[in-house]
């Protein structure tokens, strides 16, 4: 009884997705992606030569956005690195 139920409500969930976030689901990747940008943007600008406002917060999410730096300079059309004294590639 209880497996039926939770196959019921798991098929809505399914339908309810299909009809309200499929239509917009590249909408909400591109936006993603976008705010992704500009977190990293933020995070590594000091190292860019940029200066950062917000350096005390970010300064601890540079591991992090290191990992991401290589995929975010390919993704802006950058075949390397930008300058700076800093390589990834």
């Amino acid at each position: 009884m209880v497996g039926r139920i939770r196959g019921a409500l798991r098929a809505f969930r399914d339908i309810y997705e299909a009809l309200y976030f499929a239509p917009y689901r590249s909408q909400i990747h591109r936006e993603y992606a976008r705010q992704r940008d500009l977190f990293l943007l933020l995070t590594t600008s000091e190292m860019l030569g940029v200066p950062n406002p917000v350096e005390f917060y970010t300064l601890e999410l540079l591991p992090e956005a290191m990992e991401q730096f290589h995929e975010w300079h390919l993704r802006m059309g950058l075949e390397h690195a930008p300058e700076g004294g800093f390589r990834c590639c």
